[in-house]
């Protein structure tokens, strides 16, 4: 038990950090190769930002764990809207963008809605080949909407990620890219294998320990990010950033899922109550973000309430 516990800190903290190295290499590079910054934002920081709950649920499933794979998904969405939003709106009021309401808001909620669906008699390959050209229509909207709008949020994520202007050699660059990958992998694979000991060890389903303690662990960096950047009053893009990392779990770590451990998903809770609850969540979280366009402090504590709802319906043996 203990060194299971060990494995999962271990895990968690590679993926907090490697993570972020993979994602600032590679889009460093990417805009060193004249690529749109509205692409790398797209493409390489979208994909960087869900590069733990795409690992961790792969190997999940390619372990025959895609319980656990599927909880990481339901949990990861659940956690985004729910306690990392709210931990930031209690620190202070987020502002949301009316550009976000009108196209990620809802292409958000069509990914879950469509994951939710396909999902409740567990992930076969064309269904996972299905959430895969979902994922590729969405980033092509994400794209055309980028370059419709010069002063988009993807321009800025990528400002932020790549730490202002200036120079950075390729080599070095490259080098944090490579290592940030292996990094990840490595933190992916440990968090899978204690999350699966502490499962066996107290008798918790695989749903379950997905839907918490590895979803919350693949959702830290995003929690530590959107604590920082309401501490520092840089609240603009907390919510494009939550919503762009659900729009890539529901789809392409959804799509990760179907093809590599194709098969039913013996969990009847977390496909059932849990499923409901993640859409529930993404229908008021958009309806909070959409009154006045702020989330405010109490708002805040009635999402990290309904997190902790959302955990107890599910239950040790969902």
């Amino acid at each position: 038990m203990l060194l299971d516990l060990v494995l999962v800190a271990v895990g968690v903290a590679l993926l907090a950090k490697a993570a972020d190295e993979f994602v600032v290499g590679a889009a460093r590079i990417a805009i060193a190769a004249r690529l749109s910054p509205v692409l790398v934002g797209a493409v390489i920081v979208g994909f960087g930002t869900s590069a733990p709950e795409m690992l961790v649920s792969g190997i999940a499933a390619a372990n025959e764990d895609a319980e656990i794979g599927v909880g990481n998904i339901v949990g990861s969405n659940v956690a985004n809207l729910t306690l990392v939003l709210g931990a930031a709106a209690l620190i202070v009021p987020v502002t949301i963008l009316g550009t976000t309401l009108r196209r990620e808001a809802p292409l958000m909620v069509a990914a879950v809605v469509l994951f939710g669906v396909l999902v409740q008699d567990g992930l076969d390959t064309t269904e996972g080949l299905f959430l895969l050209a979902a994922l590729v229509v969405s980033l092509g909207l994400i794209v055309y909407w980028g370059r419709t709008n010069p002063e988009s949020e993807l321009t800025a994520e990528v400002e932020e990620f790549l730490d202002g202007e200036g120079t950075h050699p390729l080599p070095r660059e490259a080098l944090r890219t490579l290592l940030g990958l292996i990094g990840t992998v490595i933190g992916a694979q440990l968090l899978v294998e204690g999350a699966v000991g502490i499962a066996d060890e107290l008798g918790l389903s695989g749903g379950f320990v997905g839907f918490t303690l590895v979803a919350i662990g693949t959702s830290l960096p995003e929690l530590v990010t959107a604590i920082a950047a309401a501490r520092k009053g840089e609240v603009d893009l907390i919510v494009g950033n939550l919503l762009g990392s659900n729009i890539f779990n529901a789809l392409a770590v959804g799509a990760v899922v179907g093809i590599i451990g194709a098969g039913p998903i013996d969990a009847d809770r977390l496909v059932g109550v849990g499923v409901i609850s993640m859409v529930v969540v993404a229908v008021v979280a958009w309806a909070i973000m959409a009154h006045r366009r702020r989330v405010h402090r109490w708002e805040g504590v009635l999402l990290l309430v309904g997190y902790v709802a959302t955990v107890a319906l599910i239950g040790p043996t969902g």
